[in-house]
């Protein structure tokens, strides 16, 4: 009981001195342009009125979805394939390593280049974004799977398809879950900088137009609070999939601490 308290009111309290902070921050300063936590609140309050926010985040969590999950579909497949055969990886690593540091943000040019103003140009950096983690962890929980298990898959003459299956996908997927969690979280961080240059709606527009029209700073950062407890859902979302008993034995050591 006392540690579900604590799960409770730590953060709870820690939130609140924060907001605390703020409010007393900007009285001090005496700014009349950065806005209040009762200000920001009350922007979000005005973008409901307006009935423009659940347009802005429908927009912006579509197009997270959509390259999210084409991240996924190819991520994993290929990770497990790079991962498991030695020539594979060796083609293709070279490759995985240049790609994987260019900043989706440099992509940005070519997505409208290719793509034009439309969702396909976030979409698609998005799908960059989130495709190099999940890849790269599954290849490397590949590589670092125990070597116990797959001599007992030998002793049970375990080969093929039923390999990857039985062994290789479960002991790899608590590795490949975190890799998931971390591109979802750089996904929606790509998502908001693409919507202030290559499109016209979602949170990341509703930040630089606020931003044009007439220096609305109540709504910049009341899209920023809005990205914020977006972002703290998904990943909740994402943690949820840790409890499976699929993954979880893999997590009990952190668990335990």
């Amino acid at each position: 009981m006392r540690s579900s308290l604590e799960r409770i009111l730590l953060p709870v309290g820690v939130t609140s001195c924060f907001i605390a902070l703020w409010h007393g921050l900007v009285l001090w300063s005496g700014s009349t342009i950065f806005p209040t936590p009762v200000d920001a609140f009350t922007g979000i309050v005005e973008l409901m009125r307006h009935g423009v926010l659940l347009n802005y985040i429908v927009a912006s969590l579509f197009r997270v979805s959509v390259g999210f999950l084409l991240a996924v579909l190819i991520g994993i497949p290929a990770g497990l394939f790079v991962g498991w055969f030695g020539r594979a990886f060796s083609a293709f690593n070279p490759l995985i390593q240049i790609l994987r540091p260019i900043s989706p943000i440099a992509w940005i040019p070519v997505a409208i280049l290719w793509f034009g103003l439309s969702d396909l140009a976030p979409i698609f950096l998005i799908f960059l974004s989130s495709i190099f983690p999940i890849l790269t962890a599954t290849i490397a929980a590949v590589q670092n799977i125990q070597l116990v298990y797959l001599r007992a898959a030998r002793n049970f003459h375990v080969h093929g398809l039923a390999l990857f299956k039985k062994i290789i996908l479960p002991a790899t997927m608590p590795q490949i879950i975190t890799g998931i969690r971390l591109a979802l979280g750089i996904a929606w961080l790509v998502v908001v900088a693409a919507e202030m240059i290559a499109v016209n709606s979602g949170l990341g527009y509703l930040i630089i137009d606020a931003r044009n029209a007439g220096k609305r700073y109540d709504l910049v950062v009341a899209g920023m609070i809005l990205i914020g407890l977006i972002g703290l859902i998904l990943d909740l979302a994402i943690r949820k999939l840790q409890q499976l008993d699929e993954v979880r034995w893999g997590f009990q050591s952190f668990a335990a601490r």
